[in-house]
């Protein structure tokens, strides 16, 4: 496989990821904001656990595609120029 298209198909899979780790943030954040109490009445004060899960997995996905676009634009070694005098 030449290097761009592994390159290609390892972007793929880093968004791939980066998508399914925010569709559980949002999920999560969902379960959070309809959290209903035993009697099935709406409790707003309840289900921080979804919340904080929501918060944890929305950082997950910040952190997974900032090192995600770092890596794509790095510079290729390979390329450089050294001037030697």
């Amino acid at each position: 496989m030449s290097r761009i298209k592994k390159s290609m198909a390892n972007g793929w899979i880093a968004t791939a990821a980066v998508a399914a780790v925010a569709v559980v943030a949002v999920w999560q954040f969902y379960l959070f904001a309809t959290f209903r109490n035993p009697q099935g009445v709406f409790d707003a004060g309840g289900g921080t656990v979804h919340l904080w899960l929501a918060i944890g997995a929305a950082a997950v996905a910040c952190v997974v595609c900032f090192l995600a676009f770092s890596v794509s634009v790095g510079h290729d070694e390979a390329n450089d120029m050294h001037i030697n005098s």
